[in-house]
């Protein structure tokens, strides 16, 4: 299996690809740049939209709309290419820092992690269905990618600059994470993880800043796979279409391709033997304006 340019977009930091299903369409964002951007596979078409500030990562609410994780902790709703309405304003502890990669539960609740700053680590919040925001993990490096197991009872989560992706007991009910250990360590001078994503099989697909690469994981933490790319930092996956049998990967270093690799920022696509799992949409209540709900 060889990944191929999807769209040569040349993405400072390109991250969070996810398929909407409604839309039979791809999105995916340029972080720094405040750039949404959309690939439509049926007709070859990509569009971009510049929401101004910087997109950590968002997820698909029950209507479609998308739920943008933002800096300063702010949570907002994009549609029809345009921010329709706030849920969170800004978080305080987050005003100096900015979300990094997020996910929807089966419940409709979002787990979105933020990055450390000068002042503060970062740490996974989870951000509940009637709009309100728990801090459930601190001491964090880097947050990054999440994902669930196939059985729902366990989550996966990254820390990027600690080279670890975690697995935690994970209550359906309750929203509650606990029992945090060691999934996979990656060693030095191979890359960092960055996003991942949870195949039918219960296998891992982690993306590898500094790696030029996207490794594939056993339930029990083996490498069972790995994917190399014409780029040096590759930052997410998702799997998408009809079937869930498309793979998309983001890259960053599209402003300094000489160093990063070839084909740096660009986004590619990969058409896979193995099945992927639709991501679930938030529920998050987006009739309420928390302004500065953390303090």
């Amino acid at each position: 299996m060889k990944p191929e340019i999807l769209v040569d977009c040349k993405c400072r930091i390109g991250e969070a690809p996810l398929w909407h299903p409604d839309e039979h369409r791809i999105y995916w964002v340029d972080i720094p740049e405040g750039i949404l951007h959309r690939y439509s596979p049926n007709v070859d078409v990509h569009e971009t939209f510049r929401v101004a500030e910087a997109i950590g990562g968002f997820t698909i609410q029950e209507d479609g709309t998308l739920l943008l994780f933002m800096a300063k902790g702010a949570v907002k709703l994009w549609k029809n290419g345009a921010i329709c309405g706030t849920v969170i304003l800004e978080i305080q502890r987050e005003l100096d820092s900015r979300f990094n990669d997020v996910i929807a539960d089966p419940e409709g609740r979002v787990f979105c992690g933020t990055l450390s700053s000068k002042s503060h680590s970062g740490c996974l919040y989870r951000l509940d269905i009637d709009g309100s925001v728990q801090v459930v993990l601190e001491d964090i490096g880097m947050s990054n990618g999440l994902g669930f197991t196939p059985a729902l009872d366990k989550l996966y989560y990254t820390d990027t600059l600690k080279r670890t992706i975690y697995l935690l007991d994970y209550d359906r009910a309750s929203g509650h994470i606990n029992d945090k250990r060691v999934f996979v360590r990656v060693p030095d001078k191979e890359g960092k993880p960055d996003g991942l994503t949870v195949d039918q099989e219960g296998c891992v697909w982690s993306a590898q800043w500094d790696g030029a690469c996207v490794v594939r994981y056993s339930p029990q933490g083996k490498e069972i796979e790995r994917i190399s790319f014409p780029a040096n930092k590759i930052s997410s996956v998702t799997f998408g279409g009809i079937n869930y049998n498309d793979l998309y990967f983001t890259s960053a270093g599209g402003l300094d391709r000489a160093k990063e690799g070839k084909f740096a920022g660009a986004f590619f696509h990969m058409r896979t033997n193995v099945s992927g799992v639709p991501e679930f949409r938030s529920k998050i209540d987006a009739y309420k304006d928390i302004r500065k709900y953390l303090r």
